[in-house]
């Protein structure tokens, strides 16, 4: 992000009118290196091809946000490489990381990380170091630091299903994984911001809450994802596009003042769920409308959403999600033109 996107988004999560409504995008390996025109493993393996697609889509649209911008990450299997998980790769198919816990009791033997030498980490580390001077050069800055959070870790070491119920079976084993893995992102976090001083924002991406139970949230996923959020920085972004009624309530006493969440809900609900306290990026239908519509299906869409909203204040628009794969340029264009043309 640039020093003016920078601002435009502090300025929407402060609460402030600006004569247009924002918009921005979280994208990633699931839809930059096949619209930029290059295989999924390219894109992980050659940090040229990673600087050439983001500045292509930076370049392609310069009246947008991408969040968290320049992410160097290697798709679900950059945390849990560091735990040892086997990640494997193809060509043009997302890299998937194997589950190492076999039974809650496998938890006992875990060890937390090390995210200056372990796993993939250092591979991030590295990939943004030597890519700084040209992403500096572009007027752009390392804004972000980035992990999935805690309860998604979990998920990826032992398995969805496994993890949900063992919050149930084996509580105690459940919060001492939690531990483990919050102290391994506090750590993980606090390394990012070290290695680059212009980071001023936090992103942590975990669908897991979703599926959980307001209690649960509250028991396995509040305390863990407050201290993930704790450090001093001016924006706490949080992802989840999974279901979010259960625990929007709750996401302001976290500290998170932005949220991306799925197109489940509408605008107006997540507002009133979150007290208006919370800024929202959304919440255009990601498959059905932004890949799978036309311009018109997503302009329509765009003017439907903002004149049923009352209250447009805390909201950047964008998708009810990360930017899914296939999404053509004309329809992000037509996103960023309604939400430009709109007149209330």
């Amino acid at each position: 992000m640039n020093d003016e996107q920078w601002n435009t988004l502090g300025a929407v999560i402060q609460g402030k009118t600006l004569p247009v409504l924002p918009t921005g995008f979280i994208i990633d390996s699931p839809w930059l290196p096949c619209w930029a025109g290059s295989s999924i493993l390219d894109y992980f393996t050659d940090e040229r091809v990673f600087f050439e697609n983001n500045i292509k889509a930076i370049r392609t649209f310069p009246k947008t946000m991408f969040l968290p911008g320049f992410w160097a990450e290697y798709g679900m299997c950059t945390e849990p490489s560091a735990f040892g998980a086997v990640t494997v790769w193809e060509e043009n198919e997302f890299p998937f990381a194997k589950k190492i816990l076999r039974s809650p009791a496998d938890v006992e033997r875990l060890e937390k990380p090390n995210p200056r030498k372990d796993g993939l980490l250092p591979f991030v580390i590295k990939r943004l170091k030597r890519l700084r001077p040209e992403i500096e050069e572009s007027g752009h800055k390392i804004r972000f630091a980035v992990a999935r959070g805690p309860l998604n870790i979990a998920t990826f070491l032992m398995g969805v299903t496994e993890f949900l119920t063992a919050i149930k079976t084996d509580p105690e084993l459940m919060h001492r994984l939690l531990t483990i893995t919050t102290d391994f992102l506090v750590e993980w976090i606090a390394y990012q911001r070290e290695c680059f001083p212009t980071i001023d924002g936090i992103l942590l991406l975990d669908d897991i809450v979703g599926f959980i139970s307001r209690r649960d949230f509250e028991i396995f996923a509040l305390p863990y994802l407050k201290r993930a959020f704790s450090p001093d920085v001016t924006v706490k972004f949080f992802h989840n596009d999974a279901p979010c009624k259960a625990c929007a309530p709750l996401l302001p006493d976290i500290g998170i003042n932005l949220l991306n969440f799925g197109f489940q809900h509408t605008l107006t609900d997540m507002k009133s769920w979150t007290g208006n306290k919370i800024t929202l990026l959304g919440n255009i239908h990601t498959r059905e409308v932004m890949a799978a519509g036309t311009p018109a299906d997503v302009s329509r869409s765009v003017v439907e959403m903002l004149k049923a909203l009352e209250d447009r204040s805390h909201l950047i628009v964008s998708c009810g999600g990360g930017m899914p794969p296939g999404v053509p340029t004309e329809n992000i264009e037509a996103l960023i033109a309604a939400v430009e043309n709109f007149q209330g």
